[in-house]
């Protein structure tokens, strides 16, 4: 049999396909995928899992012409295959190679980009609005996960949708997880709704059982049956979504691709919003994915055959913190932990196994989760929060109004901070440092290796104000274990001496520094390094010892040059020591595309060649009489 996949070359090329060929090309798509994510990484059991579903919503929508809108997008291989982007799939997530979420820039048939959740009904309502306002004739789709739907912003959209008197499809993709299992009052209100199917069967029986029962069967029957009723609109109705006034579809196979088509074919003549409960299964089709969905969340590369991911080289930033938070919640019985949806990735899961009733998953809840920790704060113990730098920023107001302001020690374990690579814009943690610095009161750290991350939690535990401690993926870096001065806050650590050049170095950025260094000595340059270690307050009396040295300082941070450490370090030297000579290594204004970490810094020119190469041109055009 010819390969399905050959005859989809274009959007809408789906309807070439007979309908009793649907489950083959569902299988022939997942093969794709696995190859594809097991050689480059990538989100497998959320993509596995909505196979069908995105080959029924295709069938049923014209593109680019309608629009269809996926909630965070880390779900959208299907939708890539299926709209042109077929002979580019090896390429996903490769540097210069399709991205691995929704790109507007990539093609017109992504019509939004998305990178975190609880985006998407916002979205497509203010797209069906300018539908309407617009005249226009296209269908507007938004899929969402009910792990997504633990975002309060959803709801916002929810209580907006309701106004809404034209057609929107709203498809809750309903696989029992977010990126862990899922949490809360919203998992148990679906559980009740996918027991509508097996309730109404039992119902049936009942029915029928009664109506067998001589002269009164009827009449018992039929009162049975108006109790039942009640009992099924409290509990296993819409529910939530009828409440805002939303008409309430399913719950739905989300494996059968005819019965979806149907469906949505329906709902598309409506004049009206429409919910659709569509059941699926995270992971459908590769045994390991089933059995281990948030393992293959988001994956590495893997053995196909196996399942066993690629071993990484070295202990993880995360894991070092994850053992010592454990460690220190022994001691300090003080000590909770909270996390946003995230206990394996934040590393988190070691202490809720070992602390269950002090570890606290809020759901993907950014927002709360800050404000919860502000007042477990409040209420006299020491919250430690994890969270990806990029979804941090999610929860800017919260920091500043209700931890900030109050001063409550709440520590902010900042994961992934500076370049993560392959998931491209929406998840460099490149921001953290500029939009926590600016705020009163907040003392912000990043260590140089793992024995002074584990030193930074132990001293954050101390401090009695709010800390925001960043650290990065992958691999930590074990060098420069023989210096481990003691931390004062804002204190720099001196790494080595240097005649012309003064690297002060913050993070991740340390071990570039040094190896930068070893290379200007080769050309006859003597570079000093200093481990900066406080974004804030910056060490101002290094800075100015090595500024009235005469001394080139080179600031460095894997961050936004705007509003980070370089910044303040110039504002101060402009202020106190107006004769400096400051060259900056950091991010320029601009938005990170997806590749490898190192692919990328070569890019940006934060790699240890890049800032060899900038300083010593830079010292060259002094000498010269210019500037730069």
């Amino acid at each position: 049999m010819p390969n399905l996949l050959d005859r989809i070359n274009e959007p809408n090329d789906i309807r070439k396909i007979r309908p009793e060929d649907y489950p083959a090309l569902a299988k022939e798509i997942r093969e794709l995928i696995l190859k594809t994510v097991s050689s480059n990484g990538g989100h497998l059991a959320s993509n596995l899992g909505v196979v069908e579903l995105t080959m029924a919503l295709h069938l049923s929508m014209n593109f680019p012409n309608d629009r269809l809108v996926w909630d965070v997008g880390h779900q959208s291989y299907t939708h890539k295959i299926l709209t042109g982007r077929k002979k580019d799939f090896a390429s996903l997530r490769t540097f210069g190679g399709i991205s691995g979420f929704p790109r507007r820039s990539e093609s017109p048939c992504d019509c939004f980009g998305a990178g975190h959740s609880s985006t998407s009904i916002s979205a497509a309502l203010g797209m069906a609005r300018a539908r309407d306002l617009l005249k226009e004739n296209r269908t507007i789709a938004a899929v969402i996960g009910d792990g997504s739907l633990t975002g309060g912003m959803a709801y916002e959209a929810l209580n907006n949708l309701s106004r809404l008197k034209s057609n929107m499809i709203v498809v809750v993709n309903d696989n029992h997880m977010s990126i862990s299992e899922n949490v809360g009052g919203l998992s148990t209100h679906f559980a009740m709704l996918r027991t509508r199917e097996s309730y109404l069967e039992f119902k049936k029986d009942v029915e029928r059982t009664l109506r067998q029962i001589p002269r009164i069967g009827g009449s018992l029957a039929r009162s049975v049956k108006y109790s039942k009723d009640q009992f099924r609109q409290l509990f296993v109705r819409g529910g939530i979504f009828e409440d805002f006034g939303i008409k309430y579809i399913g719950p739905v196979d989300g494996h059968d691709v005819r019965s979806m088509v149907r469906i949505f074919n329906a709902i598309k003549l409506m004049d009206e919003p429409v919910i659709v409960h569509v059941v699926t299964q995270k992971g459908r089709g590769y045994a390991p994915a089933e059995k281990d969905p948030s393992l293959f969340h988001g994956i590495g590369k893997f053995d196909l055959e196996t399942g066993i991911p690629e071993k990484s080289s070295g202990e993880s930033w995360t894991d070092v913190f994850s053992k010592k938070i454990v460690g220190m919640a022994r001691e300090h019985h003080d000590i909770t932990a909270a996390t946003a949806a995230m206990p394996d990735g934040t590393g988190l899961h070691r202490f809720a196994e070992r602390f269950p009733r002090r570890f606290f998953d809020v759901g993907i809840a950014e927002q709360h989760a800050v404000t919860f920790a502000a007042g477990l704060a409040a209420g006299g113990l020491r919250p430690f929060v994890a969270v990806y730098s990029s979804f941090f920023q999610r929860a800017y107001d919260q920091i500043i109004h209700d931890v900030c302001i109050q001063k409550l020690p709440v520590v902010f374990c900042v994961d992934r901070a500076g370049l993560v690579g392959a998931d491209g814009e929406t998840h460099q943690g490149i921001f953290d440092l500029s939009f926590m610095s600016g705020i009163p009161d907040m003392v912000v750290m990043a260590p140089k290796n793992s024995f002074e991350l584990t030193a930074m939690l132990e001293y954050a535990y101390e401090l009695e104000c709010p800390v925001s401690l960043r650290y990065g993926r992958g691999a930590a870096y074990n060098g420069l274990e023989q210096m481990q001065a003691p931390l004062e806050r804002g204190k720099s650590e001196l790494i080595r001496q240097g005649d012309q050049v003064m690297f002060f170095a913050l993070g991740s950025m340390v071990e570039c520094a040094v190896q930068a260094a070893d290379l200007l000595a080769r050309r006859g340059i003597s570079a000093g390094v200093v481990n900066a270690r406080f974004a804030k307050p910056i060490d101002e009396e290094a800075l100015g010892l090595a500024a009235d040295q005469g001394k080139l300082i080179v600031t460095m941070e894997e961050n936004l040059l705007a509003g980070g450490y370089g910044e303040a370090a110039a504002d101060y030297l402009a202020l106190h020591h107006p004769g400096a000579r400051i060259m900056h290594v950091g991010i320029e204004d601009r938005f990170v595309p997806h590749g490898s970490v190192d692919q990328l810094r070569k890019m940006l020119g934060i790699d240890p060649q890049s800032v060899a190469e900038r300083t010593a041109a830079f010292l060259e055009n002094a000498e010269d009489g210019g500037q730069q």
